[in-house]
């Protein structure tokens, strides 16, 4: 049985949306980075994520009964890898441009099929190893321009920082994928945000900065826009099929290279350009992939 409402415009607006308001969280992100620091930006964007999150869940009727779990330690580890990731891909945009940034994102769902090989014994299939090229190439594409330009190390650190992201978070999917199966989407999102900010929180030694108007609103918008992102795009899961949803995954691209052209003046870089349909290529193979490995197990 398939309990997915059939509403695919609705949903694939919701998609949509969601992708614009992660970018907006993004270049509120890195228009705070100079003067924020890294753990003062996660506390301040996962506690007021919860804001919305928790309201979702009220509207839906899901709190705090919610908040009841069978899988405690399940949440910690994928709360855990989540946050790590987060505190890296802040780290990453505040070196790079926010397109690059993202499209480094877009590594995950390889690094998620890999997972799938390597941890849970799902077959290498030649679509993984074709999605696993293709990336691969498009990384060497976006980073070589750099070696050949002469030393960027703080720009090369911040790809370093872009994939150690994506890798963190695939584990923390193929986490999410085993505890899924008594946890609802609900429970796993508000455990992650709060785990979340008691990790920006244990960065308060470190010297947080005093913030000003302005800037404390970046701050907070970037808590409300992630909050936000996340539950578009639960909505959207239940409107219509995550198949119908993929193409518009890749649309979410386009806000990011908008917010470095027009608000921080940053034009597109060539390894960009040359990296972005083959990393995106792979990505969609290995999202396609793993569909249609789940298409088979429901026949």
């Amino acid at each position: 049985m398939n309990d997915v409402a059939d509403r695919p415009l609705a949903g694939i607006l919701l998609r949509v949306l969601s992708g614009l308001f992660f970018a907006a969280m993004l270049v509120c992100v890195k228009a705070v980075s100079n003067d924020v620091p890294l753990g003062q930006t996660v506390f301040f964007r996962s506690a007021f994520a919860l804001l919305p999150i928790v309201a979702f869940m009220m509207w839906r009727r899901e709190f705090p009964r919610a908040l009841a779990t069978r899988r405690p330690y399940g949440h910690l580890l994928r709360s855990g890898l989540g946050a790590a990731a987060m505190f890296a891909s802040f780290a990453a945009v505040a070196r790079l441009p926010v397109a690059e940034a993202t499209l480094l994102a877009q590594l995950s769902p390889v690094a998620l099929a890999m997972g799938g090989v390597l941890l849970l014994g799902e077959r290498l299939t030649p679509h993984r190893v074709a999605a696993l090229a293709l990336v691969l190439c498009g990384v060497a594409l976006l980073v070589l321009p750099e070696l050949r330009g002469g030393p960027a190390a703080d720009r090369l650190f911040g790809y370093g920082l872009g994939i150690l992201s994506a890798l963190l978070s695939a584990g923390a999917l193929l986490t999410v994928r085993r505890i899924s199966r008594t946890e609802s989407p609900a429970t796993i999102a508000f455990y992650f945000v709060f785990v979340t900010t008691l990790a920006g929180l244990a960065t308060l030694g470190l010297g947080w900065v005093s913030v000003d108007g302005p800037m404390l609103a970046l701050l907070v918008l970037a808590g409300l826009f992630g909050g936000a992102a996340h539950i578009c795009m639960t909505v959207a899961l239940g409107m219509t099929e995550v198949s119908r949803l993929a193409p518009f995954e890749y649309l979410a691209l386009i806000w990011p290279v908008l917010a470095d052209l027009w608000l921080f003046g940053q034009p597109l870089s060539e390894g960009f350009v040359l990296a972005l349909p083959l990393v995106l290529g792979g990505a969609m193979m290995a999202a396609m992939e793993g569909r249609r490995l789940r298409w088979r197990l429901q026949r």
